[in-house]
């Protein structure tokens, strides 16, 4: 069993930052794929950037440019950090690992 604790959401203003993480225990042997996902009110749930160990990364057209993602395999952790964020971009973040899902952190960007 895998547990997914993500934290860092919060409220900002347009144009600020925010560094998520998404934090993996239980029978887990490093971190070697993760995909982080969002889902605003009234919305469909959204890929927004994905992780694997071997470098490869990749982020959703919406987000492309203004997200970055990493990972520390010594603790577990991929982060996803937002730059430039947008009222848009207010929804609840999730990270999946394989079937394992963390309980989300929510984001909201507003004035």
């Amino acid at each position: 069993q895998v547990q997914l604790v993500e934290s860092g959401g919060g409220l900002v203003q347009p144009g600020g930052s925010l560094r998520l993480s998404c934090t993996a225990s239980g029978s887990i042997m490093g971190i070697d794929f993760i995909v982080w996902y969002r889902q605003g009110v009234g919305k469909e749930r959204e890929l927004v950037a994905s992780f694997t160990t071997d470098g490869t990364t990749d982020a959703a057209d919406s987000v492309k440019g203004r997200v970055t993602i990493s990972g520390d395999n010594a603790k577990n952790t991929v982060y996803l950090q937002m730059n430039s964020l947008k009222p848009e971009d207010t929804a609840t973040y999730y990270c999946r690992y394989y079937n394992f899902w963390g309980q989300g952190t929510q984001v909201t960007v507003s004035p």
